[in-house]
């Protein structure tokens, strides 16, 4: 429904092309973005077959509008063969996959486990998890030789504090790490049938570990976040199991997927800005330069969302079913939004972006987030002032994360 929906559109919408998996596009998306926002409000991607919205208004609109949403369907995933039979099976109960009531219940639970005050407490093992890992790096350099900060830092340290929060042993890190790259790849543009059914065992085994880890932890009450998703609430509501099992997985995806790419993106545009690094990363700064990294260089690109009903956006008529791509990245460098956007600039005035969302769907790990990518800078380039790039960056073919 969604590529027929795309297809009628075409007769009254600009269209591009651009593959999303060429390397010149994913080492260089902001040109294309451009390109794409001066066509319209709303542009037909030809490669995706679907509907994008390239600039700030649109997307910050429809990421509100509830008129579109993300209610799970395998048609519409891709989902329906049975060899993903165990990857859809928790993409159905995946709060990203689900509308009120059901969200709005499973949310209130998550939220009730997700405090401000649980996420602060983080903090001193945040930094020692910092530290522990740069202690390891430091004592395998000599200093004249590279250190492959992504792999053994950036996605170090998420997997370890999301798993610290939930409960999990620490040695499952690694495992964790190999299991959420495989089920990542299902929503990436290079996705084919071998990440399909690498995802799929993943899924599988993931699910029958968390399985085992809620029987474990069911009345211990254990102070972990998984042990208060496990306690009823106050009316008696809490997860059933298939919930609590695609709630957790979703937590350790997205709990480190995307900050693992933050980091590693931040470090970079930090070292690229030509700025004086340590004075932004001062107390009364970081915070300010964590959200122009995140702005600047966001780890999700595109957001998808679904028309829940017959409606319109942006002037054009949608039949239920269809799918628009919001793509985060590009509405983040809007030039009616951000003055030079293309520009690093921790100094700005501070503007609201679209790296974690908006509306019902706004990213619930948004502070983990925000701590974790400020605590890696800060304790970074504490420990080494001067870091500098040894082999140029590439982006990974991981798009659109």
């Amino acid at each position: 429904m969604a590529a027929a929906a795309s297809e009628a559109m075409t007769t009254s919408l600009q269209s591009i092309a651009q593959s999303p998996t060429e390397d010149a596009f994913v080492q260089s998306t902001y040109a294309f973005y451009d390109r794409a926002r001066a066509l319209g409000d709303l542009v037909h991607w030809d490669d995706y077959g679907t509907v994008h919205a390239f600039d700030s208004a649109t997307v910050n609109q429809l990421l509100r509008d509830r008129s579109w949403g993300r209610a799970f369907s395998p048609e519409r995933s891709g989902l329906t063969d049975p060899h993903l039979a165990d990857f859809a099976r928790l993409e159905a109960f995946s709060l990203l996959a689900l509308e009120p009531p059901e969200h709005t219940r499973i949310r209130k639970i998550l939220t009730r486990a997700f405090t401000s005050r649980a996420i602060n407490a983080l903090r001193p093992f945040i930094e020692a998890t910092a530290n522990a890992l740069l202690d390891q790096a430091e004592s395998c350099s000599d200093h004249s030789r590279p250190y492959e900060l992504v792999g053994h830092y950036a996605e170090q340290l998420p997997v370890l504090t999301i798993a610290h929060l939930l409960g999990i042993p620490q040695q499952m890190a690694d495992r964790m790490l190999s299991w959420s790259h495989d089920m990542v790849a299902v929503y990436q543009a290079r996705r084919d049938i071998g990440i399909e059914h690498r995802a799929n065992r993943a899924a599988r085994a993931f699910a029958a570990y968390i399985n085992d880890i809620l029987d474990r932890q069911q009345g211990t009450g254990a102070d972990t976040l998984i042990g208060r998703l496990l306690q009823p609430d106050q009316r008696g509501e809490k997860l059933a199991r298939d919930e609590a099992i695609a709630t957790i997985i979703l937590l350790l995806n997205a709990g480190h997927e995307a900050t693992a790419s933050a980091i590693g993106n931040g470090v970079n545009v930090l070292l690229e800005s030509g700025l004086e690094i340590m004075p932004l990363l001062a107390p009364d700064q970081i915070a300010a330069t964590v959200e122009e990294i995140l702005r600047f260089d966001p780890p999700l690109h595109i957001f998808e969302r679904i028309a829940m009903r017959d409606t319109t956006a942006a002037g054009h008529e949608f039949p239920e079913g269809s799918t628009i791509g919001l793509v985060l990245a590009s509405a983040n460098r809007d030039p009616l939004i951000y003055g030079n956007p293309d520009h690093f600039d921790p100094y700005r005035d501070p503007l609201p972006h679209t790296s974690f969302g908006a509306g019902l769907h706004f990213c619930i790990g948004a502070p983990l987030a925000r701590l974790e990518l400020a605590i890696a800078l800060t304790t970074l380039f504490r420990r080494f002032p001067d870091l500098s790039i040894a082999t140029p960056p590439r982006y990974a073919n991981r798009y659109h994360f």
